[in-house]
């Protein structure tokens, strides 16, 4: 009798398990918890036990900074080309390709318009998940219109970095894109309309090196990791051992580097008073 009650019991457990769909939970990488999915959501994709803030992509930022129904996405078609038929272990064309695949996205860079708390403004913000968000033309032309739409409407604009940096594939055409939003920048500081650099894990290389580190406010969310050269690479080149936490958000605030260091959960709500005062003062 006991052996039957033990199979019947396996039986249950198994088709329980597949019942259960999958993708419910996840495990925080930085404490173990195991977390309910819809937990997680609810609480901007942050770790209920230990804050640590999940990477997430431009259509979760979105949900969670802009007031409901005001976001329009624009330059959806703007797709990169290959102009230097580069191939390293594989042809970029086929990198490409397998991005659209993988990541359904038209780039590492996703732009809009929308309005945070009333406010309206330009956005945009970098896919870590489309090669590594790595800035190629396709991120410097779409940031330069996001930059120029803000110039024509009057408006804001704030962009989220998540990158590792320049994209090899497009060698120089790459690294142009550092002057080419730069350059845009410096047009929206002298209409005197605000740029707020918002800094996520991570943020490095050539975008770090360019407009990520030229906003009015910088805000970076907590341990992030930023700078130019990852960590290994610095402790290889000048064989020292770096300092704990360096090259994270809160490292940066206390050297002067960023303004602030805000949760996920308060993002919005940050953005929203640096706007306003922001806005007042240039009016």
């Amino acid at each position: 009798m006991a052996w039957f009650l033990r199979k019947n019991k396996n039986i249950t457990t198994e088709t329980q398990a597949r019942e259960m769909p999958d993708g419910l939970w996840t495990k925080c990488p930085e404490c173990s918890t195991v977390i309910y999915r819809k937990e997680l959501e609810e609480n901007c994709f942050t770790c209920p036990s230990c804050s640590h803030h999940f990477r997430i992509g431009s259509a979760k930022y979105v949900a969670i900074l802009f007031d409901e129904g005001t976001w329009v996405e624009t330059d959806v078609n703007v797709r990169s080309a290959d102009p230097l038929d580069f191939v390293d272990t594989r042809p970029y064309k086929a990198r490409l390709k397998e991005a659209y695949s993988k990541s359904d996205l038209p780039d590492a860079v996703t732009t809009g318009v929308g309005s945070i708390s009333g406010e309206p403004i330009s956005f945009g913000c970098m896919n870590f998940g489309f090669i590594g968000g790595s800035m190629g033309s396709v991120v410097g032309e779409k940031f330069l219109r996001a930059g120029r739409r803000a110039l024509e409407q009057q408006m804001p604009f704030v962009f989220i970095s998540a990158s590792g940096g320049a994209r090899m594939q497009e060698a120089a055409l790459s690294l142009m894109q550092m002057a080419k939003t730069s350059a845009v920048l410096s047009e929206l500081s002298e209409a005197g309309l605000p740029y707020i650099s918002i800094l996520t894990d991570p943020t490095t290389g050539g975008v770090s090196a360019s407009y990520a580190m030229l906003g009015d406010v910088i805000i970076a969310e907590p341990k992030a990791l930023i700078g130019f050269a990852g960590p290994r690479v610095i402790e290889q080149t000048i064989r020292k051992k770096l300092p704990e936490g360096f090259q994270r958000s809160e490292f940066l605030l206390e050297k002067g580097f960023v303004d602030l260091v805000v949760p996920r959960r308060d993002l919005k709500r940050t953005l929203s008073t640096v706007l306003t005062h922001l806005m007042n003062k240039t009016s």
